[in-house]
């Protein structure tokens, strides 16, 4: 890749700062202009067509503001990431690196969690089996909405996540197939302490980096974190759910997408 790369990053909200921050560490001199969406209705929520036209625009807007390339940091977005129209810079979607992240040697069962879009959609699931696992998957809904506002350490989410967890008890694995689950990582470490942990966005990051080899020694570079939602509740969302501190800007209104 070239010196002049940018690289854009979309989420429906802040799972994606998890991204950026694997980043941070592996290619702190690449640019970064993030999108969270958060005006839009929830990508799990979005019928497949509808979410494809809003991810195609999302990407153009990018396209328009410097990105050379895009990277879906929501599994839910990335469902439909061949569904997408024509786009006039590269797009990219977890999924594939979700799956490439869970070791071949691994004999027990290996949970995945995750949205309903997710998990309904199964690629994890046929991924995995085809491989020769034995696979159990459980909608996590509404953790990310829990981890959205901050909420990891409320006794509802605890309650939320013992209840979500309890049939995967005995996994040896378990992929966190939502971009914000990593933000709680402790908490299901906690709720199962036999597991290994797989966030998909450390390979994803991996990636990314050696495509931008030249960004390691480069220095810190810009970040621009753009949201289509309010700019105040997403510093807030990624300060509590991250540590990050970020200085978030709305999308003026007559850049917003209409979908």
């Amino acid at each position: 890749m070239t010196t002049n790369s940018c690289l854009g990053i979309v989420d429906w909200g802040i799972g994606g700062i998890g991204l950026v921050r694997a980043l941070d560490e592996m290619a702190p001199g690449l640019p970064i202009v993030y999108w969270s969406d958060a005006e839009a209705t929830p990508y799990g929520r979005m019928g497949s067509d509808e979410l494809a036209t809003r991810l195609t625009m999302v990407v153009t807007q990018l396209a328009e503001r410097g990105a050379t390339e895009v990277v879906l940091a929501c599994n839910a977005a990335s469902t439909v990431v061949g569904r997408l129209g024509a786009t006039p810079i590269p797009v990219e979607g977890i999924i594939e690196h979700g799956l490439a992240s869970v070791p071949d040697d691994i004999g027990g069962p290996i949970g995945v969690v995750g949205g309903r879009r997710t998990i309904a959609g199964g690629h994890y699931r046929r991924g995995l089996e085809r491989r020769g696992h034995v696979v159990r998957s459980r909608v996590a809904q509404p953790l990310s909405a829990h981890i959205e506002a901050g909420r990891t350490c409320s006794p509802q989410f605890r309650t939320d996540l013992a209840r979500i967890i309890a049939p995967l008890r005995g996994v040896d694995a378990l992929v966190l197939a939502c971009t914000h689950y990593p933000a709680a990582s402790r908490w299901f470490k906690a709720a199962l302490p036999q597991a290994m942990l797989i966030d998909p966005a450390e390979r994803l990051a991996a990636a990314i980096a050696a495509r931008h080899p030249h960004t390691l020694n480069a220095g810190s570079r810009q970040r621009v974190f753009l949201t289509t939602g309010d700019p105040e509740a997403m510093r807030v969302g990624a300060a509590r759910a991250w540590g990050s501190v970020l200085a978030a800007t709305a999308v003026t209104r007559e850049a917003r997408l209409v979908a």
